[in-house]
């Protein structure tokens, strides 16, 4: 049993590896909490992992690793992202201060790509592109509405939801 939880154990560290170094030493603890596959109308977008430095997604910083499977241009992931915001409770003026603020931090992403948004509750968020800062928006509500298109109980993929949020103590 010692054996196995000491696999296990250099596994998740492991996983941590992937995240970038930035966000590793910036907080301790991370660990994968869980992750799952989004699909749209049969076409696989991309895998998402939700990894969590503390106990409690809610309280504690979070990173959501999105890593493609297609080529999908800014201008969608922008607008899919303010749609989705908006279907979640953000007004109009929200909407508008945040859609240059997620122009800067996205690229056009190809196949293979990863962006990383890093949660930071009460502060806001920071992004990555492959590995590397692509920027920080310093808004509390921007960072709690965009998590929410995944994390919120109305997100519009409940079996997603519910593979990121699985435990990794199955609790």
């Amino acid at each position: 049993m010692k054996k196995l939880i000491a696999i296990a154990l250099l596994c998740c560290a492991a996983l941590a590896h992937a995240l970038p170094d930035a966000v590793r030493k910036g907080e301790a603890g991370w660990r994968q909490w869980g992750s799952g596959e989004m699909s749209w109308f049969g076409f696989s977008l991309y895998r998402a992992t939700l990894w969590v430095a503390g106990n409690a997604v809610e309280t504690s910083p979070s990173a959501l690793q999105l890593d493609y499977l297609r080529d999908i241009p800014r201008d969608r992931l922008v607008q899919v992202s303010l749609d989705e915001m908006s279907r979640l409770g953000a007004d109009a003026p929200q909407l508008q201060r945040w859609e240059p603020e997620l122009r800067r931090v996205f690229p056009d992403v190809k196949e293979g790509d990863t962006i990383i948004g890093v949660h930071y509750p009460g502060r806001g968020a920071q992004f990555y592109y492959q590995g590397k800062p692509s920027g920080e928006v310093a808004d509390p509500e921007f960072a709690r509405r965009f998590f929410g298109i995944w994390l919120d109980t109305a997100s519009r993929s409940p079996a997603l939801r519910t593979a990121l949020l699985k435990r990794p103590d199955g609790g």
